[in-house]
């Protein structure tokens, strides 16, 4: 019989103290079982975390994460449920992970659990879930991309896509109507490449595609486009929110016809998932940039250095 290495007090102690995988695996076990009574199925719980203080988003090495964990996992008669927990980022990364999920997952239904925020592509991969479990905190938003912007000190960070064309329109439209001097209007619109303001154009085009086919695929099979459009206009319509970060809580969602699980902020399982939430928010707000893991498996990126 083989003997069970013990785990040293230093060890312990240097893995509490780097926030490693092995102090969260009691979550993932709890949680499983949890879920498996609520959902009267075999779960996979797999937490994806974009950290909303690096810049990072959602990208392609994304999916690809995910699908290493669903191969080496045994998902026969399984249910993947995905907490999901990320500022956004690109649309063609999210509509390949819901694929992803999709096809692993028993029977082609997968859950996504939004233990706080979920905005943008992170959204759009709710969309494409069979259902979103939310607490009355829990946050989606309005889908339109985030786009990579470059400060004057060359430093990255993320604009919504609405944002970039309603400044850029505005500007477009005084130019055009001004009868006085023009040049601070020229001078300020020389910030924006033509080229950008196209591809940031097709980026939101390609956002509501997508939203409205995994949609037609999956919570509002065999529906027209015209008719989902119609409901998830508060995820279309930047009118409606105002501004890109503003949340869209569980009842709007559920008015939009979505399939909403609602959960209560002292039950069982959202006690586990809350607790599960804040120690992987605190590893990717201060260490990583993003965490992508499961009871038996953990993949991290490091945030991206000043200047590299």
């Amino acid at each position: 019989m083989a003997r069970k290495t013990a785990v040293t007090p230093y060890s312990q102690i240097l893995e509490e103290v780097n926030e490693g995988h092995s102090i969260r695996k009691h979550l993932y076990e709890e949680l499983e079982q949890q879920l498996e009574h609520m959902l009267h199925e075999k779960c996979l719980v797999i937490a994806f975390f974009v950290s909303f203080r690096f810049p990072a988003v959602i990208e392609d090495q994304d999916g690809d994460m995910i699908e290493e964990i669903l191969q080496n996992s045994d998902m026969a008669g399984k249910r993947l449920v995905l907490i999901l927990n990320s500022p956004g980022g690109l649309a063609l990364p999210a509509e390949r992970i819901v694929n992803i999920c999709r096809s692993h997952s028993h029977g082609g239904r997968f859950t996504v659990i939004v233990p706080k925020m979920a905005k943008s592509a992170a959204t759009m991969v709710c969309l494409g879930a069979s259902e979103i479990c939310m607490s009355p905190t829990s946050e989606l938003g309005p889908i339109d991309p985030q786009m990579p912007v470059y400060d004057d000190q060359g430093r990255l960070h993320y604009q919504a896509a609405h944002e970039i064309l309603r400044s850029y329109n505005e500007l477009m439209t005084k130019a055009n109507r001004t009868k006085g001097r023009i040049e601070p209007y020229l001078q300020q619109l020389q910030r924006y490449d033509a080229r950008e303001i196209h591809a940031t154009i097709s980026a939101t085009q390609l956002s509501e595609k997508i939203a409205i086919t995994t949609l037609r695929t999956g919570m509002f099979y065999g529906r027209s486009a015209s008719w989902i459009r119609s409901r998830i206009r508060p995820f279309l319509d930047p009118k409606h929110t105002v501004v890109h970060g503003r949340p869209i809580y569980r009842d709007l969602a559920k008015q939009c016809r979505l399939n909403v699980r609602m959960l209560g902020l002292k039950s069982t399982e959202w006690r586990t998932v809350w607790n599960l939430y804040v120690r992987l928010n605190h590893f990717s707000t201060r260490r990583v940039a993003k965490v992508i893991e499961s009871l038996n498996e953990s993949y991290i990126a490091s945030p991206i250095q000043e200047g590299a």
